[in-house]
Parts: structure tokens; C-alpha cells; sequence
């Protein structure tokens, strides 16, 4: 029972501490609080991987303290002769191969399960710009608008400083949403750390995975593929609500992105402070 409680512990301070709403927070060293199925089989992936890895350093560790101590000079002033040992060669060949094979299948299935949905409730797609997403939203009139970087200045809440967005994706909690991603410009990469998704976005090429949002709240991420001068300026910001909160925006969402495109304050902005080659 100490020995399970410990473990949870060591588990615990290893991978990170729980951080509510998909928010970085200072000084975190681990994951955020998983809020989605994908994310909680990469949490779970990761816990195994940190055994294993402990497992393997502490037994090089201990091989490393044995050979210093037993066949040093002083301890074995006639050293060995000996060129080879089938045993330990068939050994140190078997075993990692079974331990890699071990890793594999769960590695393997959680990759094709995060892959794509057949099932899906619905599609948004993403669209990376330089410096901006733009989300579609087929299934429910096919509306379009853009996401651009909301500036401190403009912010009550300073702690989302590069993080909070003019308009939010919004999604319904409970509900398989595929995502499509492609750019129009350059390689993009759309990154939601508490919903595990990290894909690229590429210009000309559709790629393809899929999301189910377990709890509502507000989930953040970025571009994580260097993408030009205001890479950095390229924030994503999820707003998980229910499914009737989700219908009630989209009939407003509706009427308010059909309107004709204007260039936003914040598009101008970032433009004016882009350097002129």
C-alpha cells in the first residue's frame, strides 16, 4: 500500500501537477490537466515510458558503478580475457527488442485511434495564415471568420498575454469534432496541449484528426511550427461549452461572421508592426 502510494507521488511530482483550463502557468514542468480522451492515453503513455526510462537508467547507472568498482586497477590488476559471451550477447539483444515491441503496441494503437473519427458530430477546419487561423464551420452553415492575437493592452486579464484570441473557436463539450487543417501561405502547426493535438497545417495537403472535449472551460495553445517573423503572435483559444450553450452561439455566430470581411483592428495592427524587408 506505501509502496502504491508512493508511486502515485513520485508519478505526480515526474509529470506535472493538474493546472485548470488548459492555461500554462509559471514555473510548470509538466502536463496540463488532460481534458480530453487523447490526451488522457498520451498522460497515461507517458507514465509508462517514465518507469521504463527509470528502470533502464538506473540499471546502466548501476552497471557503470559495478565496472568502476570491481575492475579498476587496484581491485583486478589481471584483467580478463575473455572475447565474448553468448548469454549475455543473446541478452543484451533479446531484451531490448521485447522491450520495444512492449512499447509499440500501446504507441501504435494511440496513434491510430487519434488518427481519424468515423463517427464524427461534426468538422471545423483550420486554416493557418501568416499570422492568423481562420476556422470554417461546414456543418452549420459554413460560416468562416478569423482569429487574430488579442494585444496586452487590450486585455483585463494580463496572464493571457499572447494567449487570448479576438474571436474564440468554440465547441460543444462531449461531442467528436473532426478537424481538418491546411495553410494558404506556409507550413503552420495547430497546438492545443490540454486536448493533446499537435498537426501540421500545410499549404496544398489536408490533414486530418479529431478532438472530444471531456469538460467545459477555456483551453489554449499556439503555432508550434516557425512560420515567419510573428510566429509567436499565432495563438489558439477554445471555448468548451455544452451542447445547447454550442447552438445557441451558433445562430448568432451565424449572422454575425455572414457579413461582409473587413480587416479588423487587430489584423492592421499586427500588419503595421511586421518588419519591411
Amino acid at each position: 500500500m506505501r509502496l502504491a502510494a508512493l508511486a502515485a507521488f513520485l508519478l505526480t511530482i515526474m509529470s506535472g501537477v493538474a493546472f485548470a483550463d488548459g492555461i500554462p502557468t509559471e514555473w510548470q514542468v509538466g502536463f496540463q490537466e488532460a481534458a480530453s480522451p487523447s490526451m488522457e492515453r498520451i498522460v497515461d503513455f507517458h507514465n509508462l515510458l517514465l518507469w521504463v526510462i527509470t528502470a533502464i537508467s538506473l540499471f546502466v547507472l548501476a552497471l557503470l558503478v559495478i565496472v568502476v568498482v570491481r575492475f579498476n586497477e587496484k581491485a583486478n590488476p589481471t584483467p580478463s580475457k575473455t572475447t565474448h559471451n553468448t548469454l549475455i550477447e543473446v541478452l543484451w539483444t533479446a531484451v531490448p527488442v521485447i522491450i520495444l515491441v512492449w512499447l509499440f503496441i500501446p504507441s501504435y494503437n494511440m496513434m491510430v485511434t487519434n488518427d481519424r473519427v468515423e463517427d464524427a458530430d461534426m468538422t471545423l477546419k483550420v486554416i493557418g495564415h501568416q499570422w492568423y487561423w481562420s476556422y470554417e464551420y461546414p456543418d452549420h452553415g459554413n460560416f468562416t471568420f478569423d482569429a487574430n492575437m488579442t494585444f496586452a493592452e487590450d486585455l483585463e486579464d494580463k496572464s493571457l498575454r499572447m494567449m487570448a484570441t479576438d474571436n474564440n473557436v468554440v465547441l460543444p463539450v462531449g461531442k467528436k469534432v473532426r478537424l481538418l487543417f491546411t495553410a494558404d501561405d506556409v507550413l503552420h502547426s495547430w497546438g492545443i496541449p490540454a486536448l493533446g493535438i499537435k498537426l501540421d497545417a500545410v499549404p496544398g495537403r489536408l490533414n486530418e484528426t479529431w478532438v472530444e472535449i471531456t469538460k467545459p472551460g477555456m483551453y489554449y495553445g499556439f503555432c508550434s511550427e516557425l512560420c515567419g517573423v510573428n510566429h509567436s503572435y499565432m495563438p489558439v483559444a477554445i471555448k468548451a461549452v455544452s451542447e445547447d450553450d454550442f447552438n445557441a452561439w451558433v445562430e448568432t455566430a451565424r449572422e454575425e461572421f455572414a457579413r461582409v470581411d473587413e480587416p479588423v483592428e487587430s489584423s492592421i495592427r499586427l500588419a503595421q508592426t511586421t518588419p519591411v524587408e
